[in-house]
């Protein structure tokens, strides 16, 4: 037989392209729906089956779920996969239930001395012997054999390892002290004595976790390989935002280029949302407006890399206040994180048990604690299993589009406990300067980090960038030549800044070996053949231009009227160099995704109009589920609406909006009949589209009164809840 090189690799690639497609479609057909998650410590309950896609069991041996419900770890997880779910695992890397470590139960050796140390000595806990973590390899060797492998060993192949957090005002162990040796190769410094040795300990904190996440997931993925398993790795984390208001160091952006790495958590809720910040001179709460920038952080840091994220959202949060007050934040949250279309996994809660069963204030005048009310209850599972079919949509958030803010890792190395002489940034004010004086206007601001500059997908639609070094520094002079680049080929930069504070002499690449700059700005200036010095104004490189403001931006949003310049600055560029026509301001955000609209209408913002809306709409925040022909959203307010015009399928039956999930759907020309699941102990209120009026409404073979909308076709039902299920049929 004669067959020819030409013809050897043709055979080769059809056979490659066999198998890939049959893999493919193995695939296709085997992968689990896993776009819903939540996470609990606590077995199967009949009060928290919250039917979403995954159950994500918390922690092993000796965690307080397991003490409560005397479950292992492994009962625990069968108990989930019993009824349905997908199983995952979840565990702190930087905290947890790890006494057996920290007391000398597993080699011998107390192990206290690597918590967390403040300046005065004092472990940093987050628990009873549960020290925040130095995580050191000996650690590291502990947690892979008695954590890592059971989980795998008992069936789980995704892996989450939630927040690794090292805390500013830590790095005074001798834990930390020994790391320090190791890595820069001399002595420890104390950080509270200059913005140097400040600077050189969070980069520090932030390599220890890096390494340690790294180490970790190498191992679940080769200990799962020689089992024959494909094990996921994926981090749940703070967004950069928070984690740099909150003077908490984490490795963030760099992990989306780990090889190990393969998606995160974005854990943005009421509680990290609601942290002031300044804007027109006045701090405050602006809960929706952090939240936006929170998701939009973690989405830029992810979407380059093509990694998962599931955005996070709570009902309630850490902080025990008033039922109406978690509706309130939840409720902005929720939309912040629908206005990023291009996403549609979602952790839909944390923690069921103490959602579901915790007590809290009736209100804010009322020292009286309840459970979850079900009106409460009611909305909120119409909203999270609106998240079991939300789509991914083309539309962009209503604005003008292509402004975006560098951002970088290093904000949180400038974040200091104890003052540094020559540097004040109050509530991250620098960050918020070049991003809420836009925001408030309508303009649905882009992160863009830094440490993707890279990727070329990371600068699509990119018209105009506003950026600054006074708050973080560049960890190496690659991201300028992509500036540079994008600038050359049309690109316009806004930089702003007094390149003056102390952080700017750290010891670093910009003036190390043959570079001598003194500030890193001047690099990228030179980069774009500009002085090093540039003053203030309008500069040419290629075919872009380069604004340089110098004022340091936390002054535009200090102070009452303070960001004029950077608002002539931004609408002259983007309208006179970007091209990209006038900027539209305006006070609120709209967005269309499938059958669901959502609006969030500012305050403070450039005009104190409501939103108002005409059409044929099923109120989603509304526990009723009224339908409306006319919707008025307020300044400050937001809304979640299913619009009725969308519907695909006008002559067939549809559950559009429920407080439980759908299942085992069955229709004919005349009939339309279902299974309805969700946690005991709540109401249920659906509005199912029928084609005519119905002439019969059976609920578990009970008859119930048809409440009809003609408006809309729909039928509103409403019945109590059970995770068994509850049978649905409708005649007409």
């Amino acid at each position: 037989m004669n067959i020819t090189l030409k013809g050897v690799i043709v055979i080769g690639i059809s056979v490659w392209s066999t198998m890939w497609l049959f893999g493919k479609n193995n695939e296709a057909k085997e992968q689990p729906r896993e776009f819903t998650a939540f996470q609990t410590s606590q077995p199967w309950k009949p009060t928290t089956d919250c039917r979403a896609d995954v159950a994500i069991v918390y922690g092993v041996g000796g965690n307080p779920g397991e003490r409560r419900s005397g479950k292992t770890f492994e009962e625990r997880v069968q108990s989930w996969r019993d009824h349905g779910y997908i199983t995952h695992f979840m565990t702190g890397i930087a905290w947890g239930e790890y006494k057996d470590y920290f007391t000398g139960e597993w080699d011998g050796r107390w192990h206290l001395d690597e918590g967390q140390k403040t300046i005065d000595g004092d472990t940093i806990w987050h628990g009873t012997l549960i020290p925040y973590i130095v995580p050191t390899r000996h650690f590291l060797e502990y947690f892979k054999e008695r954590h890592i492998k059971r989980v795998i060993d008992a069936g789980i192949e995704s892996i989450y390892l939630e927040e690794p957090e090292f805390w500013a005002r830590a790095g005074y162990s001798d834990a930390f002290k020994r790391e320090w040796q190791e890595y820069y190769g001399f002595e420890w410094r104390p950080q509270h004595l200059s913005a140097a040795n400040t600077y050189l300990s969070n980069k520090l904190k932030y390599h220890l976790y890096y390494r340690a996440l790294n180490e970790a997931f190498a191992y679940a993925k080769e200990y799962g390989k020689s089992l024959g398993k494909d094990i996921r790795c994926y981090v749940p984390t703070h967004s950069l935002v928070n984690y740099s208001q909150w003077e908490i160091v984490s490795p963030e952006a760099s992990l989306a280029s780990l090889p190990v790495v393969d998606g995160y958590i974005a854990q943005v809720w009421t509680g990290t949302s609601r942290t002031p910040n300044y804007y027109d001179g006045r701090r405050r709460e602006r809960v929706f407006e952090t939240a936006f920038l929170e998701y939009g952080c973690m989405e830029s840091m992810t979407a380059p890399t093509k990694r998962r994220v599931y955005f996070l959202t709570d009902p309630i949060e850490d902080r025990a206040v008033d039922w109406a007050d978690y509706k309130r934040n939840y409720q902005a949250t929720f939309v912040a994180k629908l206005l990023y279309p291009d996403n549609n996994y979602y952790e839909v809660m944390p923690w069921p048990d103490r959602i579901y069963e915790g007590l809290y204030r009736e209100s804010a005048t009322s020292d009286n604690r309840i459970r979850i009310p079900r009106f409460y209850s009611t909305q909120m599972q119409v909203m999270i299993n609106s998240l079991n079919s939300m789509p991914v949509s083309p539309n962009r958030v209503s604005g003008s589009q292509g402004i975006a803010v560098l951002m970088a890792n290093s904000l949180m190395f400038q974040r200091t406990p104890t003052p540094v002489e020559g540097y004040n940034d109050p509530q991250l004010s620098n960050f918020f300067g070049l991003t809420l004086p836009l925001l408030k206007r309508g303009v649905p601001v882009k992160i863009m980090h830094i440490e993707n500059t890279r990727y070329a997908e990371n600068w699509h639609d990119v018209k105009l960038l506003l950026m600054t070094y006074s708050n973080m520094k560049p960890l190496d002079a690659e991201a300028h030549k992509h500036i540079a680049q994008w600038v050359k080929q049309g690109g316009v930069l806004v930089y702003c800044g007094t390149d003056t504070d102390p952080f700017q002499s750290v010891p670093e690449w910009w003036n190390s070996g043959n570079n001598n700059y003194a500030a890193p700005g001047e690099h990228l200036f030179e980069t774009m053949k500009m002085p090093r010095h540039a003053q203030e104004g309008v500069y040419s490189y290629g075919k872009g231009a380069v604004m340089v403001i110098r004022h340091d931006p936390k002054e535009f949003v200090m102070h009452d009227d303070g960001d004029a310049k950077l608002i002539d600055g931004v609408t002259y560029l983007y309208e006179n160099k970007a091209k990209a026509g006038k900027p539209e301001f305006k006070n609120n955000f709209r967005l269309t995704r499938g059958c669901y609209e959502l609006v969030a209408v500012l305050d403070e913002g450039v005009s104190d109009r409501p939103v108002e809306l005409k059409g044929r709409f099923i109120d989603l925040f509304d526990p009723e589920l009224p339908c409306k022909s006319h919707v008025t959203v307020k300044p400050g307010e937001q809304a979640f609406l299913y619009n009725v015009d969308s519907v695909e399928s006008k002559h067939q039956a549809q559950v559009l909006a429920a407080a439980a999930r759908v299942y085992d759907e069955n229709r004919s020309d005349s009939s339309y009949r279902f299974v309805v699941k969700s946690p005991q102990s709540t109401t249920n209120a659906m509005r199912v589209f029928v084609p005519e009026k119905p002439r019969s409404v059976l609920v578990d073979g009970v008859e119930a009164p048809p409440l009809w909308d003609s408006l809309t076709s729909t039928l509103l039902i409403k019945h109590d809840n059970s995770p068994q299920g509850v049978k649905i049929e409708i005649t007409w």
